[in-house]
C-alpha cells in the first residue's frame, strides 16, 4: 500500500470503503443516477474511479471527466465529448442501439474528422452557445446505445455551476443547464448509461439557494462519510508495515485521537508526516509523543495550510455574502470557545440584526450548511461543535489572539450603545 496524499488512489491502494463500494456499485447496476456527496478529502473521486475499474472488468466503458474548470455549458460538454472518446470513436453499436444507428451516423459526420490509432478523435469543431444542448443530448443518447454498459461520473458539478453564475448570483444559466440535464436523463428510456454526479460543494444546498431543487430530483444521493475510528486505524498501521516504520504501541489510535474524524487524507497526510519526521531524525520509529509534535508543528503549522484553507475558500462558493459572515462568525465561535451554543446563536442574532433584518434566518441556513458539508455537528446537551479536532485547533489558531467570545462583543456594543 502507498503513501498517498492529495491524490486519489485505487486497486491495491484503495482502502477502507468496500461497504460503501458494494452499495455504490449496487445502486449504479440497477440503473440509479447519482449524486455523490461528501466533504472535500473523503474520497470521493477515488470511490468512483474504483468502481469504475472495477466495472471496465467487468465489461462496462467508463468515462471520467472533471468540469471543475469549466466556465460555459459548451465547455462542459467539450469535456465530456474529449474523455468519451473510446465510445464515440466505436462504430459497433450493439443489437439494443439499432433505432440510434441513422442518428449516431449523422452525429458522426457533422462532429468527428478524424480517428487516432490510438482511438482517441478529432473534432470538427467544439460545442457551441447554440448547439450545446443538441451535441449534449446526442452525446447522451450514443453512450446509451454503446454495445457495453456505460459509466459516466461528472466530477465537481456543484463548482461548475458556481461558475456558471458569473459572479452575477444569476440563476438563469444554472436553471438551464440542471433544465437540460434532468430533462436529457429522463429521456434515456432505454439503453445502458447511468451517470454520477459528484461534488465537494453540497449540490442541494446550491439549488436550495437559487431555488432550483426540483432540478436534481431524479438523482438518489449517496453522501460520503469519513472513516471510523477501526478504519483510520488500520489504514496508518497498513502504511507503516508497507514501508516498514516502526510504531509504538498506541501510535495509530493516537492520531485518530489528535485528528478527531477519519478523514482519508488527514490520516494518509499525518502518516507521510510523521515518517518524514522519523526520517530527518535518522530512525525508522514512531513515538506517541512524536505524533504530538508533528500534530502541532507540521499539520497545525505552515506547511500544513495547504491541506486545510481549501474549507475556507469552499464556504465562499457554497453560501452568499450574507450566509459567509454567519458561517465565519459562527466557526470562530466553535473554535475558540469549543462550541457554538444556543446562547451564542442568540448574541449573534443581536449582533447582526441591524445589518440583516433576516439575520435568524441567515444563521439558520449556514448551520445547514455547515453540518451537511461536514464541519459541524449538533448535540443536544450544548450546541454544534467541530467534528475534526483538526480543524477546530486550526481555525482557532486563524483567529485566536483578535477576536472576543460573541457574547464579549455584545456585550461592549451595548455599552457604547447610547441609551
Amino acid at each position: 500500500m502507498k503513501s498517498a496524499t492529495g491524490r486519489w488512489v485505487s486497486g491495491d491502494d484503495f482502502f477502507g470503503r468496500e461497504a460503501e463500494l458494494k452499495d455504490l456499485t449496487e445502486l449504479v447496476g440497477d440503473g440509479n443516477h447519482v449524486l455523490l456527496t461528501g466533504q472535500r478529502r473523503m474520497g470521493k473521486t477515488s470511490i468512483a474511479r474504483e468502481l469504475g475499474r472495477r466495472l471496465e472488468n467487468d465489461g462496462w466503458e467508463f468515462v471520467f471527466a472533471d468540469v471543475e474548470g469549466a466556465t460555459r455549458a459548451e465547455d462542459a460538454i467539450a469535456k465530456i465529448e474529449e474523455k468519451a472518446h473510446r465510445i464515440l470513436s466505436s462504430v459497433s453499436l450493439g443489437a439494443k442501439a439499432s433505432r440510434m444507428a441513422k442518428k449516431a451516423g449523422t452525429w458522426w459526420q457533422d462532429n468527428i474528422s478524424a480517428v487516432s490509432l490510438t482511438g482517441s478523435v478529432k473534432f470538427r469543431d467544439k460545442p457551441g452557445a447554440g448547439n450545446w444542448r443538441r451535441r449534449g443530448g446526442d452525446l447522451l443518447h450514443i453512450c446509451a446505445a454503446h454495445k457495453s454498459n456505460v459509466l459516466l461520473v461528472v466530477d465537481e458539478l456543484p463548482i461548475f455551476l458556481i461558475r456558471l453564475l458569473d459572479g452575477e448570483n444569476d440563476a438563469r444559466r444554472v436553471d438551464e443547464f440542471l433544465s437540460w440535464m434532468r430533462e436529457a436523463l429522463l429521456d434515456l428510456k432505454w439503453g445502458s448509461l447511468v451517470v454520477i454526479f459528484s461534488g465537494s460543494i453540497g449540490l442541494q444546498h446550491l439549488t436550495e439557494r437559487l431555488r432550483l431543487t426540483d432540478r436534481i430530483n431524479h438523482l438518489r444521493p449517496f453522501p460520503l462519510g469519513a472513516w471510523d475510528r477501526d478504519t483510520s486505524v488500520a489504514c496508518f498501521n497498513a502504511l507503516a508495515e508497507s514501508y516498514d516504520l516502526q510504531v509504538e504501541d498506541g501510535v495509530a489510535g493516537t492520531v485518530y485521537d489528535r485528528l478527531g474524524l477519519g478523514v482519508p487524507q488527514h490520516v494518509q497526510s499525518f502518516f507521510a508526516r510523521l515518517r518524514d519526521f522519523a526520517r530527518m531524525r535518522g530512525t525508522d520509529r514512531v513515538t506517541k509523543d512524536d505524533v504530538n509534535t508533528v500534530y502541532c508543528t507540521e499539520l497545525l503549522g505552515p506547511s500544513g495550510q495547504g491541506d486545510l484553507i481549501h474549507y475556507k475558500t469552499r464556504l465562499r462558493d457554497a453560501l452568499d455574502d450574507g450566509g459567509h459572515t454567519m458561517a465565519m462568525e459562527i466557526l470562530a465561535e466553535a473554535a475558540i470557545e469549543k462550541v457554538f451554543s444556543v446562547n451564542a446563536r442568540r448574541d449573534l442574532e443581536r449582533l447582526y440584526i441591524r445589518v440583516f433584518a433576516d439575520a435568524p434566518d441567515r444563521i439558520a441556513k449556514a448551520l445547514n450548511v455547515l453540518q451537511h458539508d461536514g464541519y459541524l455537528e449538533f448535540h443536544a446537551d450544548d450546541g454544534h461543535r467541530f467534528r475534526s479536532s483538526l480543524l477546530r485547533d486550526w481555525w482557532a489558531g486563524d483567529v485566536r489572539g483578535h477576536r472576543a467570545s460573541l457574547a464579549d462583543r455584545l456585550a461592549e456594543r451595548d455599552r457604547r450603545t447610547p441609551r
